[in-house]
């Protein structure tokens, strides 16, 4: 069964000669970056090797949450929260953003003890958050016979639908002048003079000052073949949806087994809480010291395995010039479909139906899976490449890029254009791999 169907973008018919800045990578953070330069009047081409949107940036929960973030991105997110509120009337289109909340399950003492002290990094921001008891978690969604010690639930979160939401910002951005071109992978980019000075797609050639790569899970490859080590490896999500059903629950939840979220259609949308699938690649043997500090703290949420993907891997094309095909442009490799596992989705409707009753006929609509790339720390890359002066990186966002992504388009537009950034980008910095800084996610606790 294929992934989800994203509104459909039509990609413009000709290349530009010249704009001020290419964007590689039409997914929500591409095309958040290239909305907001285009708002500050920069002309702006965003290149997408498969169409918009059709990527992690569809399959995602649709969670718009600040709740449980990396301390690092807390500001960051803060400022999400802030632009998510507006942005239809931003757009001028739906992206199906509604602020609902979202609670999360503890399953025992500890983990409410950690969540309390987590809950404190919200506070100089002014965004309430608060530790439910047991029956007060219950209450929250009449009905449910949720299980836990308690739980956090932050009422400023919210939920979007992913297949509405990229395909609504490409479309506003292209409103500001940029131009949208679709099934248009950049090959190469080339300088002059050591600094950026155009790319080369597979259409042509388009001349730039600057370059930013927001290429998701593919940034590792394309880096790579400029030279440049990015650490991120792929992790898949396994997700499925119901069809429309009366009764269910009003919040996003989650707990170990499950997480789930009423969709704008009337049907939800239920995944893994804990677990995502980690296919052993040649790259996990590379970046395996990278990873050692995450494993320890997170190991026990991913399942690994051997599959075919290793051997894709191992064959796929490392380096390229700008005159030959390239990895992108490979009819499997235009929109990335990894097929979901039935072991990872076969029990996620049955573990909801335990917590809420009235989901027990609800059907499965479809089922699909998403890889997400993701850095040794869990947090993105939102920098400039100081070896390559007009190339910048938004990537690596870990699974935490559509509802942070707003926000990351205007950190990262901000850097491209040197205005003041609107929080500090320092934590995003990608030399932090290189000079000494200790990587490991921060859990909050």
């Amino acid at each position: 069964m294929p992934g989800p169907t994203p509104v459909h973008v039509q990609g413009d018919p000709e290349l530009p000669e010249k704009v001020d800045v290419v964007v590689i990578g039409g997914g929500i953070i591409g095309t958040s970056t290239a909305l907001e330069l285009a708002e500050a009047g920069y002309s702006v081409a965003v290149c997408e090797k498969g169409g918009i949107g059709h990527e992690q940036s569809s399959r995602n929960w649709g969670w718009v949450r600040i709740t449980r973030r990396d301390p690092r991105e807390i500001p960051l997110m803060a400022e999400s929260l802030r632009l998510w509120k507006n942005i239809d009337e931003r757009l001028g289109r739906s992206t199906g953003y509604r602020t609902t909340g979202i609670t999360f399950v503890c399953k025992n003492e500890k983990t409410v003890e950690n969540y309390r002290n987590w809950k404190r990094h919200l506070e100089p921001f002014q965004i309430k958050s608060e530790i439910l008891n047991p029956q007060e978690m219950r209450d929250l969604n009449p009905g449910s016979q949720l299980t836990g010690a308690g739980a956090l639930h932050t009422p400023a979160d919210g939920r979007a639908e992913p297949q509405k939401a990229t395909p609504a910002i490409a479309e506003a951005a292209r409103d500001r002048g940029a131009h949208i071109l679709t099934k248009c992978a950049v090959r190469t980019v080339e300088t002059e003079g050591g600094r950026v000075s155009g790319v080369v797609t597979e259409r042509g050639q388009i001349r730039c000052a600057s370059v930013v790569l927001a290429g998701g899970a593919w940034s590792n490859l394309f880096a790579g073949n400029m030279g440049i080590d990015l650490p991120a490896l792929g992790v898949v999500s396994h997700v499925l949806r119901t069809e429309p059903i009366e009764g269910g629950p009003k919040d996003a939840t989650w707990t170990n087994d499950f997480a789930i979220r009423k969709r704008e259609d009337g049907g939800y949308t239920i995944s893994r809480g804990a677990g995502t699938t980690v296919d052993i690649v040649p790259n996990s043997f590379r970046y395996a010291a990278k990873y050692l500090r995450a494993l320890k703290m997170q190991g026990r949420e991913l399942h690994f395995r051997i599959s075919k993907q290793f051997l894709r891997e191992a064959r796929r094309q490392k380096k390229w010039s700008s005159s030959e095909v390239t990895p992108f442009e490979e009819d499997e490799n235009r929109i990335f479909d990894p097929t979901p596992s039935p072991r990872m989705v076969n029990s996620l409707l049955a573990n909801a139906s335990a917590a809420f009753p009235a989901l027990k006929d609800a059907k499965v609509a479809q089922t699909w899976a998403g890889c997400i790339d993701v850095t040794p720390d869990a947090i993105p890359v939102i920098s400039e490449v100081e070896a390559t002066p007009g190339l910048y990186m938004a990537t690596g966002f870990s699974g935490h890029g559509f509802g942070i992504g707003p926000a990351a388009g205007g950190l990262m537009a901000d850097l491209v254009t040197g205005r003041t950034p609107r929080v500090d980008p320092k934590e995003f910095r990608f030399s932090r791999f290189t000079d000494g800084s200790r990587i490991a996610p921060d859990l909050g606790y």
